[in-house]
């Protein structure tokens, strides 16, 4: 970093420190003086995520923090509409909602609209010190905010079976004081490489590396390579499956076919895409197709469905709770979906959140409670895992057929390096009722077929887990 942006980005912190500063100070007065419930404006630290949320004046901003750094984080957000102790805000790049609310003395809770669980906060009177001093963007000060980061928050290095101080000993002697953006990039995407979880990224401008597949994954290099072979996959379905065109809604992301016998299939090709927006957008497209799919004549009666075959081979994921609102359209009586925890000490065995369990409630409309196959592979990702998790309590149970999941659940934890650079990393775990957890080895099938969606299969002119699910259901078992 040159001389002169050092300069401008220590000025840009002092500005931001003091209004900071100027907001604190002004909470205590408002305290000392107010009456009912707790204001929102100031400071405050989650339990876990190793962030301070910043309330100032109608903004929401954050402050990234390990042992050894505290930088000026990457949300920014601005006050929508609220009360004194409650308020919704917009991100102002993505425009993702977050919803904040005192619940307590010196206490709060924050949601991410469209994310399950809260995220729980206590109220700081200040910035910790490292929080005003400049933090160097030289290549080993970079490296090492990202590996401690890593090291005080992600969960898995011993599922994993990674040594995370034998990786830091193996890369961090490639860097020198000298070495150059290129360089410097090469070393984090291979320590990345190296992990193979999909919820890590690292974007350092024109250079990106995103989301490395689990090893013996078919590996899609970026979205539009998702997008592309999700329309192959459809594309087999049709042809070789359902022998028609799927109806489709949320822009061919949601497909829906009656088959002969009284049975149906339902493919979702991600919890997001559906429409232009956010999470309610997206939720009003899923609304929409599932009311035309589960209809009363599909759901009771003498015609309703004998079966339904759920495919989600394909999902690259997208909201939570998009998953939890199919999965209320599949059950008559409310269960527990699955325990939701963030890592919060840096400690190995790593220490977690207060666990919040997640349930399924039974949607008011017509509901389908009939026998499901469900269809999985190395490509459902994320919320696509999080809603074959969900199914695990339904009952009649869904029987899942084809490869184990990718195991990767959490939400994305976004950091800022000190050059600027921003990456992610995955820090909560989801746990089914008994304490399970499927995070890096995936959920698996109960009954496996091998070769799903391989090359040979997609060229082929049969669906060996579509042709397994169909009969299972026949089979009335």
């Amino acid at each position: 970093m040159n001389d002169n942006r050092k300069t401008r980005t220590a000025r840009r912190l002092a500005a931001l420190l003091a209004a900071v500063s100027i907001a604190v100070a002004g909470q205590a007065g408002a305290d000392a003086a107010s009456t009912g419930r707790e204001p929102l404006d100031g400071l405050w630290r989650a339990d876990g995520y190793g962030t301070i949320f910043s309330i100032v004046q109608g903004r929401l901003t954050t402050f990234d923090t390990t042992s050894i750094s505290c930088l000026p984080g990457l949300l920014s957000a601005r006050r929508t509409a609220g009360t004194r102790g409650e308020a919704s805000f917009a991100a102002q790049e993505g425009g993702r909602r977050i919803a904040v609310r005192t619940s307590g003395p010196g206490r709060a809770r924050l949601r991410y609209l469209g994310s399950v669980g809260a995220i729980e906060l206590r109220r700081l009177p200040a910035l910790p010190a490292a929080c005003a001093t400049l933090t160097p963007g030289d290549p080993l000060k970079v490296f090492d905010v990202f590996w401690t980061t890593f090291a005080e928050n992600y969960p898995f290095f011993a599922l994993k079976g990674v040594d995370w101080r034998a990786v830091r000993d193996r890369h961090r002697s490639r860097i020198g004081p000298d070495t150059g953006e290129a360089e410097l990039f090469g070393v984090l995407r291979d320590i990345l490489k190296e992990l193979g979880d999909a919820h890590t990224a690292l974007l350092a401008g024109d250079r990106q590396f995103a989301r490395p597949l689990r090893p013996g994954t078919r590996q899609l290099d970026g979205l539009p390579a998702f997008v592309a072979f999700d329309k192959r996959v459809r594309e087999f379905v049709e042809r070789t499956a359902t022998r028609k065109p799927l109806r489709q809604w949320g822009q061919g992301v949601i497909g829906y076919a009656d088959l002969p016998g009284g049975f149906g299939y339902l493919r979702l090709g991600a919890f997001d895409g559906y429409a232009d927006g956010g999470f309610e957008a997206n939720a009003a497209e899923l609304d929409r197709a599932l009311d035309e799919i589960f209809s009363e004549s599909r759901t009771s009666g003498p015609g309703r469905l004998r079966g339904l075959i759920l495919d989600v081979r394909v999902n690259l994921g997208g909201y939570d709770g998009l998953g939890l609102r199919l999965a209320s359209r599949l059950t008559g009586r409310p269960y527990l979906a699955y325990v939701k925890q963030a890592r919060n000490t840096p400690e190995e065995p790593p220490g977690f959140t207060r666990p919040q369990p997640v349930r399924v409630r039974p949607a008011s409309g017509p509901v389908y409670t009939g026998p499901i196959t469900m269809l999985t592979s190395g490509l459902t990702i994320s919320a696509g895992e999080t809603f074959t998790q969900a199914m695990i309590g339904r009952m009649p149970r869904p029987e899942r057929i084809g490869e184990s999941t990718q195991g990767a659940f959490s939400d994305f934890l976004w950091r800022k390096l000190p050059n600027g650079w921003s990456f992610a990393l995955p820090n909560e775990r989801f746990l089914t009722r008994d304490g399970v957890s499927f995070d890096a080895t995936g959920i698996p099938p109960h009954l496996p077929v091998p070769g799903v969606l391989s090359d040979e299969e997609l060229d082929g002119d049969r669906d060996a887990a579509f042709a397994r699910a169909l009969a299972f259901l026949a089979s009335g078992r």
